[in-house]
């Protein structure tokens, strides 16, 4: 039976896009208190499928496919450039598929403008007409009204008129950083992106006895399997070591380990993967906010999805990625590696030196690396301790030598040095768990 939180939120998905929201009315139209309907508001809302807006309210928008991430609605453009909706709110959901800068002649910005642009634009009453006319949206920079015949034709097409207080550039560059933060997102592994379904998962009823642990085993050489309840809400877990001295008619809510370990399927797979590795657990059950089961990742799968992701193209560059580009291995001999790495104006501290989180990357790194290419192996720091010697200031070129203290099967520690012109300036101890891949 479903919880009135999910009837809400199953209320909220059927509604047509573009339809205004309202805490208040979904309580009365529901039957449900006015904290319940607001907490379903705001997980729809982080689901991707409602936004709010100041002055504007909540509306349903269309939710966005993952492939499709880079492509922001009119909703979200208010929301970036705190602005203020001046006519068109029933467009709001909509998406821009390009944005255009106004800083022509009227007849030259119209070429270059079409349906589902954002025109940026100020104070050009007649420029703002035509791109509405064309099928675009328009945002007036420099706080900026407009007059009333624009805001009726807003409202007539449904396209959304904005106004932001921030200059032109400034909108731009803040359009362009959120369409890129857009673009590393849809680059991370989810859960949801490599999840077996319930249908196609096993799992046990806790009214099961022993022996359908025994057929299932069977079926899919699994050892672990979750245990789920007569409302699909997951119970426990049963695992090789709780069935070995079982009696096979013992029924399996008598022997299961009451609450197991889950994860939810907006988890990123990387995440997902260290606490797996980190409990040494084959398969890890997938559950709904309410702890629905919703299906499986096993370990073998998690760790074929993040090899394969590593060989994709990226287009949004992390921090990490401009780390990784820049380490260069300088010198290989006689077992021992040299990396290189010169310090850009991004890698600094307010003082010009380079930064602590960006060194102790560094370090991660080429620790990485090393056992990488001597073991073809990979590591999950699990300590890690760090001396800083001397700071490093801007365009400077470190030395980072990583070596391998102990390794054995499971486990390992090594010792990173950093030199800058001969002299040490940094020095680590880690402790690491390794990964087979």
């Amino acid at each position: 039976m479903a919880t009135k939180h999910e009837k809400i939120l199953k209320y909220i998905e059927e509604l047509p896009v573009g339809w205004k929201i309202s805490v208040r009315q979904i309580a009365k139209d529901l039957n449900v208190s006015e904290g319940t309907a607001y907490r379903a508001i705001k997980e729809a809302e982080s689901r991707g499928y409602v936004s709010t807006i100041e002055r504007v309210g909540t509306i349903r928008i269309q939710q966005k496919r993952k492939e499709n991430i880079e492509k922001l609605t009119f909703a979200e453009v208010v929301n970036i450039v705190e602005g203020q909706v001046l006519g068109g709110k029933g467009g709001l959901h909509k998406t821009l598929n390009k944005f255009v800068i106004g800083a022509m002649e009227v007849d030259a910005m119209m070429r270059y403008t079409e349906a589902g642009n954002l025109l940026i634009v100020g104070n050009r009453t007649k420029a703002q007409e035509y791109a509405l006319r064309a099928g675009a949206a328009v945002l007036i920079t420099g706080g900026f009204d407009t007059e009333e015949r624009v805001k009726r034709l807003a409202n007539e097409l449904d396209l959304p008129v904005i106004s932001t207080s921030y200059d032109t550039f400034t909108v731009a560059t803040i359009i362009n950083r959120a369409i890129f933060d857009q673009l590393i997102k849809k680059e991370i592994l989810l859960v949801e992106d490599i999840l077996i379904p319930k249908e196609k998962s096993f799992y046990l009823l806790d009214g099961d006895r022993v022996e359908r642990w025994f057929e299932l085993n069977k079926q899919s050489n699994h050892t672990r399997f979750p245990v789920i309840d007569d409302n699909g809400k997951v119970v426990g877990v049963v695992t090789s070591k709780d069935v070995l001295n079982a009696d096979r008619k013992t029924k399996i809510e008598k022997i299961m380990s009451k609450q197991p370990i889950t994860t939810n399927a907006k988890t990123s797979v990387a995440a997902a993967s260290h606490k797996m590795i980190w409990e040494g657990i084959e398969i890890l059950p997938v559950v709904d906010e309410d702890n629905r089961f919703q299906g499986l990742i096993s370990r073998q799968d998690v760790l074929k999805a993040l090899h394969t992701n590593q060989r994709q193209p990226h287009v949004g560059e992390r921090i990490d990625d401009i780390i990784a580009s820049q380490l260069e291995l300088a010198d290989q001999e006689k077992g021992e590696f040299v990396y290189k790495f010169t310090i850009t104006p991004q890698m600094t501290n307010v003082h010009g030196s380079l930064s602590t989180a960006v060194l102790t990357s560094v370090i991660v790194e080429s620790a990485n690396r090393v056992l990488h290419l001597t073991k073809k192996r990979d590591i999950i720091v699990e300590s890690l301790t760090t001396y800083f010697i001397k700071p490093i200031q801007l365009d400077q070129t470190i030395e980072v030598q990583p070596k391998i203290l102990e390794l054995g099967r499971k486990f390992g520690k090594m010792e990173v040095e950093v030199f800058h012109e001969g002299m040490i300036v940094s020095k680590a101890v880690m402790m690491f768990q390794i990964i087979d891949r």
